[in-house]
This record gives structure tokens, C-alpha cells and sequence, in this order.
């Protein structure tokens, strides 16, 4: 299909450069079928059902951003994927002043050395030392915000609570599955007590999420690697939930992208270990989801063909103009909407 079908045009001020607090207060788009209700996040245990499974991404953001100097040059880094104990693959601003070789000191007694440049541009970065890389994340690194946010305002303190999920556990993300850092313990138990469970996958989200879509044609888009891991017992729960009736909902598109990587073509969903590039586009054949719960996302971008993909492209054009126009927060710190199609409702 034409990337150009998936553009419109959202107007600076519905971009959210602060989340809502609480959390849960966040309004919510809910797309029934062919139905449309405006709602709070906090509504969300009276658009499921009993049975209904809620699928988390468990993965938690490493403070990624990292800047520093190869002598007289200023050299940005943002770190998007774990290739080895001590080295990541990161996207570099500033790159014509890097070479392989070079090293980079982000300060706070932390360096690195250039790797190998790969073909979309990003460097391989070998940190020096004993330390672990997330300590010295800890120290030199701050967290990476989108880019509709970061070229808006500075990172602050505030950004490490706000930029984390509460259930964040699993070290290794440069991005937060968005979706999810609309939920608290008080809206998870509200869920509970409606017979709506959850459950957990790891999938390490990559600054790749971010980049845009260049191609003109989407047969011509590649889809960046990122890591992730369904075990046993949670497929087990998967399976489970859709034999007795109840529906699989992806909270996140990380969350769904996993889930979809790891069924099969008769919809059971297996463990899975490992790199996932999957791109989904309008056409695609849904095998182990029943729904989604997700942010609004930018215009030509991988994720609102997801959406337009579960969908339908009409209708998500209709939904987000009307997003627009009711004054819903577009983005990472936004609003959400629920999804739930018509083929499974």
C-alpha cells in the first residue's frame, strides 16, 4: 500500500509533553465494532468482559540517551539494541564526526568505541570497563524520550517515574510501551474484582519505533529487530483464556507485535524467544489477539498501519479526526483508545 494513506495532520498542541495524574484518568477512545464511546481509562473493566485476558510488555527503560565528546565534537547516542555483554547498537548524532575506532566520552567515567556502522546508519558502541553497561547507564545516561517530546522540552527528574510502567521489571528497553503507563494498582484491582486478568511478556522496545517510514511504498519498509520472550505458562494462559471463550487484548502494540510473533497459523500462540521484525500492515490475518489497547500514534508510521490493520483504515482515519477534534493528548504521554473488532466482539 501507499505510505501517503496513512497520513494526517495533527495540529503541535495535541501532542502531551506531560502524562495526566493519576494515571488512569487518561481519557480512552473505545472503538466497539462499529460503535464509539468516549471514556476515562479508569471505564476500561465496563468495555471487557469477564474472562478477558489483559496481555502486559514487562519490560523496563534503561536510561538510554547518552551524550558525550570524540574530542572537539559533540556526539549524541541513543542506544536501541543489545548486541553482547558490553556492546550496543545505537543511532548517533553527529555520525560524520564518528569513525570506527573513535572513542566517545560520555563523562562520569564512562567511554566507548565505535563499532561498525551498519546500513540504517546506526554505530556499534563497545563500552570500556568491568562495570555493567546499566550501571554506567545509571550514571552518564538520561531517559530517552520520544523525539516529539524531547525537541519540545528538556528531560527532567520527573521523566524517571513518568517514562516507566508499573510493570516494569525486565531491563532493557529504549522506549516504554506506552499503553501501559496508563494503569494502576487501583484500576488493575478494579479489573480484577470484574473478572478481567493479566498477564506478562518481555519485549526490549527499540529506538527503531520511532524512525520514520521512508519508503513510499510499505512492501518497501524494513521493520527494525527487537528482542522478546513469551514462556511456556504464559502461552499456556493464552491458549487458555480464547478455548474457554474470553478474549486475548494486547495492551501496547509491543504487547500485540509479541503475541502475533509467536502464533501459529491456527491461532496457538507458542513460546517464543528471540528477534521479532514483524510488520504488520492492512490485510494481515490476526492469530493471536482479540483486540488492543494503545496510545494514538503518529501519522505514516508502522504503528498506525497496525492499527489500520486491525482496524480498518477508513475507520481509524474517522477515529482519530475525531480524536482531533475532541481534544484527545496524541502520543507517549497521551490518551489511549481500546480496539476491539467487529470480527471478535
Amino acid at each position: 500500500m501507499k505510505v501517503d494513506a496513512f497520513d494526517f495532520t495533527l495540529p503541535p498542541e495535541r501532542i502531551a509533553l506531560r502524562p495526566v495524574s493519576p494515571r488512569d484518568s487518561a481519557r480512552l477512545l473505545v472503538l466497539d465494532g462499529a460503535a464509539t464511546h468516549d471514556a476515562a481509562v479508569r471505564d476500561l473493566p465496563s468495555f471487557l468482559r469477564a474472562g478477558d485476558l489483559l496481555v502486559f510488555n514487562d519490560t523496563r527503560v534503561l536510561p538510554a540517551q547518552l551524550d558525550g565528546r570524540r574530542g572537539d565534537a559533540r556526539i549524541g547516542a541513543t542506544l536501541h539494541k543489545r548486541e553482547g555483554p558490553r556492546r550496543w547498537r545505537a543511532f548517533v548524532r553527529n555520525a560524520k564526526r564518528l569513525r570506527e575506532g573513535d572513542v566517545i566520552d560520555f563523562g562520569a567515567g564512562v567511554t566507548a568505541t565505535a563499532g561498525d556502522r551498519g546500513e540504517d546508519g546506526s554505530f556499534a558502541l563497545d563500552f570500556a570497563g568491568d562495570e555493567p553497561v546499566e550501571l554506567l547507564l545509571d550514571r552518564a545516561g538520561t531517559m530517552p524520550l520520544p523525539p516529539y517530546i524531547a525537541s519540545r522540552r528538556p528531560t527532567d527528574a520527573r521523566d524517571a517515574e513518568d517514562y516507566q510502567t508499573m510493570f516494569a521489571r525486565e531491563t532493557g528497553a529504549v522506549a516504554a510501551p506506552t499503553a501501559a503507563l496508563h494503569f494502576t494498582p487501583a484500576l488493575i484491582a478494579a479489573l480484577e474484582a470484574a473478572g478481567i486478568g493479566h498477564a506478562m511478556l518481555t519485549l526490549h522496545v527499540g529506538a527503531g519505533t520511532f524512525l520514520p517510514v521512508k519508503a513510499e511504498d510499505t512492501d518497501d519498509h524494513r521493520m527494525h529487530a527487537e528482542w522478546g520472550r513469551i514462556d511456556q505458562p504464559t502461552a499456556d494462559r493464552l491458549n487458555a483464556v480464547r478455548a474457554a471463550g474470553g478474549r486475548v487484548i494486547a495492551v501496547g502494540t509491543t504487547s500485540l507485535r509479541l503475541i502475533e510473533s509467536a502464533a501459529g497459523e491456527d491461532g496457538t500462540i507458542r513460546p517464543f524467544e528471540g528477534d521479532t521484525a514483524i510488520f504488520i500492515t492492512p490485510g494481515y490475518r490476526f492469530r493471536g489477539i482479540d483486540g488492543l489497547m494503545t496510545n494514538f500514534h503518529l501519522p505514516r508510521s508502522t504503528l498506525f498501519m497496525l492499527v489500520s490493520a486491525l482496524m480498518g483504515l477508513d475507520r481509524m482515519q474517522a477515529a482519530y479526526a475525531h480524536a482531533i477534534a475532541a481534544g484527545y493528548r496524541f502520543y507517549s504521554y497521551g490518551d489511549a483508545s481500546l480496539l476491539l473488532p467487529e470480527w471478535r466482539r
